[in-house]
């Protein structure tokens, strides 16, 4: 998963692109990049780390330009090399650069098609710069050295004929303009919106609202599946259907983790979804568990504190804050390596043993996924008091593997596969668990916005909705996502800078 954002204005750009991607910080912590253009010059700096970490004021002083793109990073296949930062770069043709938020699943044919016919280089293992390398070649194909709307929109449409799996991208055409693109399904989110300045429009493309809030910029709507906009440089927008085909089913693991609860994807409120979770738990535990003895109920900070405290109200029962978090650990789940992971738990969270002594605790997240941080948490709780230590998740088990931009890893490493949720309890040490339903899952998004038909819960019930997923792609993901090779990936990380990056 990943964050990116791209801004159109009458003046520079780069500070408000840093503040974009300080927004989006929670979808990535591996890598930040910004890209900004000035005077048709390219002003580029990456690299590993957090975006505070990145920047320095002098280089910030560097990326002018009243237009530009950036992109926080988190690896989906475990590799930490900052050679893999974005945004990405091609010369040809105009120098193009783009930001992805996804994974295609088709890397492989494409990469041979680039080489042999579209005879294009690759200097990484990224299906992002995949991704860019086929815009450009079929941006080359217009063969015009002026480009107007319907040229760049035509390029779009050779992305969605050659391209599956999941992508939201911006592209920035140095003295043209700025695209945002999203696949056909609509895997993963991205927004556009405008603000009013004295000087006319100005416009701003992300992966949540929440980006365009903190900065002013008022939410149009979501691109379609299949949509794109082109930003010209000078302020005005255009959009254009560009698939086909379109078969609208967003990642509902947006709602249950990755965005901010403040967002709106989708039309959809990622905060009242999460109520809505707490909501079909809590029924389920008052239908299959009635004479409970839940004494209170404790979120596992922060994704499902939302979720908790809506089933704490409907159970009557009493809601704490029984974790405190160190805000300066990253997030577990998208950490490289089970070593790293392991060590972090107890750096990043510490129990307030009055509120677990002598209890019977009720422990809420949003979702399980390896099943380790579950089983330290527990462990916790058991060490501050608890008297019985039971688990709630706001999702339904995880099974199978996630191949369109979440790194949920090896089904060897899925806790939940091949096992029942009885077995998962006993696995992680609860006396006992509470799953969500997928059906009641579903139900609450959907609620949001009945106009979507469907999900994709494929890590939940192994339906992709590609259809161009089998066993041997899943094997080859395996190879890639253990902790074996993420740990051999990241030994082998280098540091590079491009143009005013130093």
């Amino acid at each position: 998963m990943c964050g990116i954002a791209g801004i159109v204005s009458h003046q520079n750009v780069n500070q408000e692109l840093y503040d974009a991607l300080t927004v989006l910080q929670h979808r990535g912590q591996d890598a930040a990049g910004i890209v900004t253009c000035e005077n048709g010059r390219l002003h580029l700096r990456k690299d590993n780390g957090l975006t505070r970490d990145v920047f320095t004021n002098e280089q910030m002083l560097k990326l002018k330009g009243n237009m530009g793109i950036a992109h926080v990073r988190y690896p989906t296949a475990g590799c930490s090399d900052s050679s893999e930062a974005q945004p990405f770069y091609v010369n040809s043709p105009f120098g193009v650069t783009l930001a992805h938020n996804g994974n295609l699943t088709n890397t492989a044919q494409l990469k041979q098609e680039l080489f042999i016919e579209d005879q294009r280089h690759l200097n990484t293992n990224s299906d992002s710069e995949v991704l860019l390398n086929i815009f450009a070649h079929e941006l080359q194909q217009i063969g015009k050295i002026q480009l107007n709307k319907d040229d760049i929109f035509n390029a779009v449409k050779g992305v969605h004929r050659r391209c599956k799996g999941a992508y939201a991208a911006v592209v920035m055409i140095p003295n043209f303009g700025i695209v945002g693109f999203r696949d056909p399904n609509g895997l993963r989110p991205i927004v556009f919106g405008e603000r009013k300045s004295d000087h006319g429009s100005e416009f701003m493309i992300a992966s949540e609202s929440v980006a365009l809030d903190v900065l002013g910029f008022e939410l149009i709507r979501d691109l379609e599946p299949g949509e794109a906009v082109f930003i010209e440089r000078s302020g005005k927008l255009h959009t254009q259907q560009c698939a086909d085909k379109i078969d609208h089913c967003p990642c509902i693991f947006e709602y249950v983790y990755f965005a901010r609860p403040d967002s709106i994807i989708d039309n959809i409120s990622v905060y009242k979804a999460r109520l809505r979770m707490g909501e079909k738990l809590a029924a389920k535990i008052n239908k299959e568990w009635p004479d409970h003895d839940i004494d209170v109920v404790i979120p596992i900070p922060d994704t499902s504190r939302t979720s908790a405290l809506e089933l704490a109200n409907i159970l009557g029962v009493k809601f704490r804050e029984g974790f405190i978090k160190n805000r300066y650990i990253g997030r577990t789940f998208i950490m490289p390596g089970q070593k790293m992971r392991k060590k972090s738990v107890r750096q990043k969270l510490n129990a307030i043993s009055l509120e677990f002594e002598g209890k019977n605790v009720l422990l809420v997240d949003d979702s399980i996924v390896r099943g380790t941080t579950s089983e330290q948490i527990i462990q916790m709780a058991r060490d501050a008091g608890a008297k019985k230590v039971y688990f709630a998740s706001a999702a339904p088990a995880v099974r199978y593997p996630n191949v369109y931009g979440i790194d949920m890893p090896a089904v060897s490493e899925l806790i939940a596969h091949g096992r029942t949720e009885e077995e998962v309890g006993i696995a992680i040490g609860a006396d006992k668990i509470i799953y969500q339903d997928l059906e009641d899952l579903i139900k609450a998004v959907q609620k949001g916005n009945t106009k979507i038909a469907h999900f994709d819960t494929s890590c939940f019930d192994h339906q992709y909705i590609t259809g161009d997923i089998d066993d041997a792609y899943l094997e080859n993901i395996e190879a890639l996502r253990n902790d074996t090779a993420q740990t051999e990936n990241n030994s082998g990380s280098s540091i590079i800078d491009m143009h005013n990056s130093n």
